[in-house]
């Protein structure tokens, strides 16, 4: 499976693309940030990180994609430029197709790092050790893209295996679609005759 994972920041909006399995070595395959200067104008700004994103996911080709979740914050500019950046690399997901989730910032911490309180420190140490990579990713937004797409190798395919498993469990086999209309019927027709009495 390959994920790229997107921790939106109007200013920095970092990208990482990580290769794997669950069980497997991960192994990196590209990392940047996307910096945009604080007096050009939002729409243009939006636009550039829009366009890094649309040709990353025309040239690694990801099978999903995995987004920092948008969290409370006391700055709430901080917190809208982290939405406007989000929403961008939605927009831009669902226009190429590619199924999008999102995970908070203590569910990457934790995946990466066993817990869900570990500083920006730990979570680039364990980046780096688990894509064994030579020099530990720069700044954090670069390290906390890379997190977020080793989340998702670990916990999506997981995730999705436990929905496919699922759905195939409610589904009826074949041939017993009939019996089993039957007996709904058979029972509602029951409780009909109850609520009658």
């Amino acid at each position: 499976m390959r994920v790229l994972g997107i921790d939106p920041g109007l200013t920095r909006c970092g990208m990482g693309v990580v290769d794997g399995q669950p069980g497997r070595p991960l192994a990196a395959v590209a990392v940047c940030v996307v910096r945009t200067p604080s007096d050009v104008d939002l729409a243009h700004r939006l636009l550039s990180i829009s366009e890094a994103i649309g040709a990353w996911l025309e040239r690694y080709r990801p099978d999903a994609m995995a987004i920092e979740r948008v969290f409370t914050q006391a700055n709430l500019r901080t917190v809208m430029g982290t939405a406007q950046a989000s929403g961008v690399a939605l927009a831009a997901a669902a226009a190429s197709g590619v199924p999008v989730a999102l995970y908070t910032p203590s569910e990457v911490k934790a995946a990466v790092t066993g817990s869900g309180r570990a500083d920006k420190q730990q979570v680039t140490t364990m980046v780096t050790r688990l894509l064994r990579l030579d020099a530990s990713p720069r700044p954090a937004d670069a390290a906390d893209a890379l997190a977020l797409g080793i989340c998702h190798v670990w916990r999506g395919v997981a995730q999705t295996r436990l929905a496919d498993a699922a759905a195939r469990a409610s589904s009826p086999l074949p041939g017993s679609s009939t019996r089993r209309a039957g007996s709904a019927q058979v029972a509602q027709s029951g409780a009909t005759t109850r609520r009658s009495w």
